[in-house]
């Protein structure tokens, strides 16, 4: 029997992420993941059964990172401020150091075979679970957690994956979502 690799499976990861951002999730075949890792076709399958198991685990992997990200950033002790602004510079920051991997996470999010991963996301809970302590507490308003969500999450990829405004601007632009966001979320 063989042996998993802890080196030759971050290969295979990586190979999956760059065939899918360059070719898409049907374009991605074992054999040319195997043939980017520098790996056999029979190696691919002593970590994943098939490609669809391959395509959720590694999605999973990957989408639990961010929220394990955000999570290990702030802390209960935050006063509302602080903790909307340091969600938000958190996510900002994971999206452009893990440009590709984000990617990723955000085409797998799209494909219906795998969308239902998000279910099963325990980061995303973990997310909530913050929010709706900070409703409890009168931190934040009492909207729904999916709302709270993305008013803090998907204006910042906005920003992130601007490419035509400079760092500077996408910074001042996040300053500005920053006072927007925690003026309609904390609570008077």
């Amino acid at each position: 029997m063989r042996r998993k690799d802890d080196e030759k499976e971050q290969r295979i990861k990586e190979a999956v992420i760059e065939l899918i951002l360059k070719e898409g999730i049907d374009g991605a075949s074992i054999s040319k993941i195997a043939r980017l890792a520098n790996v056999s076709p029979a190696t691919v399958y002593i970590y994943f059964d098939n490609k669809e198991d391959m395509m959720r685990a590694i999605y999973r992997e990957y989408s639990e990172d961010v929220y394990s990200y955000l999570i290990r950033r702030v802390t209960t002790r935050m006063d509302g401020a602080c903790l909307i602004e340091t969600l938000i510079r958190s996510y900002y920051t994971y999206m452009t150091e893990h440009r590709e991997i984000f990617s990723f996470v955000e085409q797998c999010s799209r494909c219906p075979t795998l969308s239902g991963c998000r279910a099963e996301k325990q980061g995303v809970s973990e997310i909530f679970d913050l929010t709706r302590e900070m409703k409890r507490n009168g931190i934040i308003r009492n909207y729904s957690d999916e709302n709270i969500a993305a008013i803090l999450f998907y204006p910042v990829k906005a920003i992130a994956m601007d490419q035509h405004s400079s760092e500077a601007e996408r910074e001042s632009r996040l300053d500005e979502l920053i006072e927007i966001i925690s003026r309609a979320l904390l609570a008077d």
